[in-house]
């Protein structure tokens, strides 16, 4: 069983300070005869939130280049989508979560489509 969509996730709240760390592992597309191709289909990646207190696994599609960012370089998600994935055992259900992510980039490096950052807007005002 899996959720249509996913849950779409308010970055800020569920993650607050995420922390790059390494990657963790490389997806490989399986051949029709069931045997492992060398064509990469996902990369999953190690990062650190302060919000949930351990490290978070986040998975991104192979299109997006290799991350090699240093280790605790503050990043942030684009486009982060919650799933699960449920099988079924004699006893009812196993639940698994996973995060997904159109990319990983450095936090605050730039702009990104779709958030437009306005160093204006985040002053406090003045008294």
């Amino acid at each position: 069983m899996r959720l249509a969509n996913g849950i779409v996730i308010d970055k800020e709240k569920t993650f607050g300070v995420l922390k790059f760390s390494a990657l963790r592992r490389e997806v490989h597309v399986q051949n029709e005869d069931g045997t492992v191709s060398e064509e990469i289909k996902e990369r999953t990646y190690d990062l650190k939130c302060n919000t949930q207190g351990r490290m978070i696994q986040v998975s991104v599609p192979a299109t997006v280049p290799l991350k090699d960012y240093d280790y605790n370089a503050e990043v942030e998600l684009i486009n982060p989508v919650a799933d699960t994935v449920a099988n079924a055992n004699y006893r009812g259900a196993d639940v698994d979560w996973y995060v997904k992510a159109d990319d990983i980039v450095p936090k605050n490096k730039g702009t990104h489509a779709g958030n437009p950052q306005n160093n204006a807007l985040q002053q406090p005002p003045k008294k």
